[in-house]
């Protein structure tokens, strides 16, 4: 395919100012533009320190309520997508806070979301009728058009990742959102009542899936975490990505959100990895320990809390200092449904 679009002349200009005002352009013009020998996108790699986003929040605290601002959120914007509100072309990212004794109102919306717990003894969050509590690292799910509140009974600000759809859906002109009314729903069945059902490789007989998306709506970071250590003792380490699992939908076996793959992954101490790239751009946030993320010529170290994005078809190796834990979340589930998903490893 040419890589520039052929050249200029008077009579070409003519043509391409005439039908200009209806509505028209000519493909062999842009296409070198729109259709590109490889993922191109003002998305950049860029690291949010969670100390300085956490001070933000506090500060946002003094200044709007929970219930006024409906969600007490600060978006992580990438700044090479100014006034977008997102972390990557296809997905949101903010850090949400929930002060003592407040509550974030009921609402429901067409978008998809994960909440991954950043500072929590206690918080809940609410979806479909049924409270979990929130503690650090657990990942919990609000499938689209489900009601979800949340609420903090501790002595301490709470804090968490959100992770949206919201340009996918944005894209395809999708969007539905209401409130419910009430700051809170009622609660409809017992604490964990998901899990009992559809957390042991079991469900009750006769259940039909009604959305895509997994019942269990909240996998908790001591589980997720002793499965690492469990498969630690394999030594299975992937070149590239240490331990690396995926959250997944126990119906089906798929990933756990249809629009949104989360994964969490251990960085070995001492770990270098093999160089990777993907066509899906990831969000990354550290849990455990510290690592040192090279990305296209970039260094950029963080650790617990921190996030940092890796934009598509960029190179990826990341080092371990120490024990790591990594969460991380990108639109792989969409682009392997529509056969777009592809991944390049060491010398490929």
């Amino acid at each position: 395919m040419s890589q520039a679009a052929p050249p200029n002349t008077p009579e070409r200009e003519a043509f391409y100012d005439a039908i200009e005002p209806e509505s028209m352009r000519a493909l062999w013009s842009v296409m070198a533009g729109i259709i590109t020998p490889e993922p191109k996108s003002g998305c950049v790699p860029y690291k949010w320190s969670y100390d300085s986003v956490r001070s933000r929040l506090i500060e946002a605290a003094g200044l709007i309520t929970a219930k006024e601002a409906e969600r007490r959120v600060l978006i992580l914007e990438n700044p090479g997508l100014k006034g977008s509100s997102k972390v990557t072309t296809s997905l949101y990212c903010g850090v949400q806070c929930v002060m003592p004794g407040e509550v974030a109102p009921a609402h429901r919306h067409t978008q998809s979301a994960l909440r991954f717990v950043l500072e929590s003894s206690g918080g809940f969050t609410a979806v479909g009728g049924e409270k979990t509590e929130m503690q650090f690292g657990d990942f919990v799910i609000t499938p689209n058009w489900e009601w979800h509140d949340h609420g903090n009974t501790t002595d301490e600000p709470i804090f968490w990742l959100d992770g949206l759809d919201i340009p996918v859906v944005q894209f395809f002109d999708a969007s539905f959102a209401e409130g419910y009314g009430e700051d809170q729903q009622p609660i409809t069945r017992p604490q964990n009542d998901s899990a009992a059902r559809y957390g042991a490789n079991m469900m009750p007989l006769g259940y039909e899936r009604a959305k895509p998306a997994s019942p269990i709506f909240n996998y908790p970071y001591a589980r997720s975490r002793d499965a690492l250590e469990q498969m630690r003792r394999t030594e299975e380490w992937d070149p590239c990505h240490g331990l690396k699992m995926r959250y997944i939908n126990p119906v089906n076996g798929d990933w756990a959100m249809p629009t949104i793959g989360t994964c969490l992954q251990l960085l070995p101490k001492g770990f270098s990895g093999a160089q990777t790239r993907s066509t899906d751009a990831t969000v990354y946030v550290g849990v455990e320990g510290k690592v040192r993320a090279h990305i296209r010529g970039q260094i950029i170290e963080f650790g617990p809390r921190d996030v940092f994005v890796v934009p598509s078809w960029h190179e990826l190796k990341l080092e371990a200092e120490e024990d790591t834990v990594l969460f991380s979340y990108s639109d792989r589930p969409i682009q392997e449904k529509l056969g777009l998903f592809r991944e390049q490893r060491g010398n490929q």
